[in-house]
C-alpha cells in the first residue's frame, strides 16, 4: 500500500536550474544557436547539448520555445532585460 501524498500538482512542483543551465537558458533565449552559446561559454556544442536536455526535462518540455514559454512562467528568466543601455 503506496499511500503517495504528494501535496500540490505538477504545476506546483519547485523547478532548480543550476547556474549554468540559467546561463545557457539565457543565452538560448536570446537567440543564440548551440554553436554561439558553447563558443560564449567556451564549452562544446554537445556540453550545450547536455544542458539543454537537463533543461528540457526539469522544465518538462521538449523544445526551445516551451522552455522560454514554462521558464518566463515559472519566473526563472527575465524576458524583459534590455538588450542595451539607452544612455
Amino acid at each position: 500500500m503506496a499511500a503517495d501524498r504528494s501535496e500540490g500538482t505538477q504545476e506546483e512542483r519547485v523547478v532548480r536550474l543550476t547556474k549554468r543551465e540559467i546561463e545557457v537558458l539565457t543565452l538560448v533565449l536570446e537567440g543564440k544557436s548551440s554553436r554561439e552559446v558553447a563558443n560564449a561559454l567556451y564549452c562544446s556544442k554537445r556540453t550545450i547539448d547536455f544542458h539543454l536536455a537537463r533543461i528540457y526535462e526539469k522544465l518538462q518540455v521538449s523544445n526551445r520555445v516551451q522552455a522560454m514559454r514554462r521558464a518566463t512562467m515559472l519566473g526563472l528568466v527575465d524576458m524583459r532585460q534590455p538588450e542595451h543601455s539607452a544612455s
